[in-house]
């Protein structure tokens, strides 16, 4: 289901940002605020040309680059699964105010993207 982006979202990534919540497994990969490479499984709340939010678990601070490789949906190839691999800056950092541990992490796309079929 496509959604409408959140309020949040839409403040940081552009007014005229026209993107989806559509929730997408996403594996992060990057280093963490102790300078400690990470990888971690999330699903994205936000996507559009821009960038993405999501929450993360492991502690980021601004300016940080991510890459991003997104499950795409199955219905985008009939052959094999695709994934989007995309790097960015990250934008914002703010704590949850769900009881769920970690921040919600916003980035800014610095990167052409690519799609590739899944090599597992």
């Amino acid at each position: 289901m496509i959604k409408q982006p959140l309020a949040e979202d839409v403040d940081v990534l552009g007014a005229k940002d026209q993107g989806f919540t559509f929730p997408l497994p996403t594996l992060v990969e990057g280093l963490n605020a102790r300078g400690k490479e990470f990888t971690e499984e999330t699903v994205l709340s936000y996507i559009s040309h821009q960038g993405s939010s999501f929450l993360l678990k492991n502690p980021v601070n601004i300016d940080m680059r991510l890459k991003l490789i997104v499950d795409l949906p199955e219905k985008l190839s009939e052959e094999k699964t695709l994934k989007l691999v995309i790097k960015g800056k990250v934008s914002q950092v703010e704590a949850c105010r769900e009881k769920v541990a970690g921040q919600r992490v916003t980035i800014r796309f610095d990167s052409k993207y690519i799609i590739r079929p899944d090599a597992s």
